[in-house]
């Protein structure tokens, strides 16, 4: 029998005068919704991350602006916080159709097979995948699940400015500067307004902390969010407006938090090598989740995550890859 349930519709709230909140549905179970942040400026508004792309997505940015009062054509300026396609996805469509620019960090090419050759990066994803242990009957399965996804990018625009240290928003609630954050995607950035004590997190820090790191794209992801943990820290910050879910007053807890998380997940890591074990990434994955959680789609992040953390202990000296291996298999030093 087919499902009634109806996609979610977005729906925007108004934070405070010149802020929306812009609520635009995703497909993923356990993230149903992203923020886009709408911050009034010249006339019209600044967009602050935008949403996925795909089939009537930016129909359904529209109808969220129109409830702000405004449509796509008033956006003066797209910034992405990084360009995962929740964030950066409909960055394109939005800049031909209001006639404005994109800034984003240098880094942001990460995304670029993904929206060039969504099949290539598949293929890749799935020899990451191979190469840490999944059973190919599980990549198969993988592979026609995802094979006729949407890249969820509608249009791939490179940034018309590059987002980094000095680089300034101006908006009609002040300026908001920028401070690199990766880890969570080597694009990643906040935006502060220091005299407002605002901070745009995108997915940086969020008031229920999940930790991801998108795995392959720098040596050290977990290195590298543990640094931008410090350089927020350093940041008087009142108000939060993460990338997810609500905003919050305690970026402090939130810090504390994630490192604590990291910490767990590193321990994790070393106890199920612990023992002379040598064992492949997907290993330490069925290890940490446990055997049926193993089998549903959260495998697959904490894959990536787990192959991070692998990449930081190497780094550190505590792990190594053992010669040899194919799939790899990762022992204590």
């Amino acid at each position: 029998m087919a499902s009634d349930k109806r996609a979610e519709a977005p729906r925007t709230e108004r934070l405070m005068p010149g802020i929306w909140r812009l609520r635009l549905p995703l497909p993923w179970p356990g993230v149903p919704h992203g923020n886009a942040w709408a911050v009034a400026a010249d006339g019209g508004i600044v967009m602050f991350d935008t949403g996925m792309g795909g089939k009537g997505r930016l129909r359904q940015l529209d109808l969220a602006l129109a409830q702000a009062g405004f449509g796509v054509e008033d956006v003066r300026l797209v910034v992405c916080t990084h360009s995962h396609t929740d964030h950066y996805g409909l960055a394109g469509a939005i800049v031909e159709r209001a006639g404005c620019e994109l800034w984003m960090h240098p880094r942001w090419e990460h995304v670029r097979l993904l929206a060039d050759d969504p099949k290539a990066a598949l293929e890749a994803r799935i020899e990451t995948a191979r190469e840490s242990g999944v059973p190919v009957a599980a990549l198969e399965r993988y592979r026609e699940a995802r094979s006729d996804e949407e890249s969820g990018i509608d249009v791939l625009k490179e940034p018309d400015r590059d987002l980094v240290p000095g680089v300034e928003i101006e908006t009609d609630l002040g300026t908001w500067r920028v401070h690199e954050t990766p880890g969570h995607a080597p694009s990643h950035v906040v935006l502060h307004q220091s005299e407002r004590k605002l901070l745009i997190s995108g997915d940086h820090l969020l008031g229920r902390t999940v930790l991801f790191f998108d795995y392959g794209h720098s040596p050290d992801p977990v290195g590298e969010f543990l640094g931008s943990l410090e350089e927020v820290e350093g940041l008087d910050v009142g108000l939060v407006l993460p990338g997810h879910g609500r905003t919050f007053r305690d970026p402090e807890a939130k810090i504390a938090e994630s490192r604590r998380q990291v910490a767990e997940l590193l321990d994790k890591v070393r106890a199920a090598l612990g023992g002379g074990e040598e064992r492949m990434a997907f290993e330490i994955v069925a290890e940490i989740i446990g055997p049926e959680m193993v089998k549903t789609p959260a495998s697959a992040w904490v894959l990536q995550i787990v192959r991070s953390c692998l990449d930081h202990l190497a780094l550190a000296g505590e792990v190594e890859p053992v010669e040899g291996t194919d799939p790899r298999r990762w022992r204590l030093t």
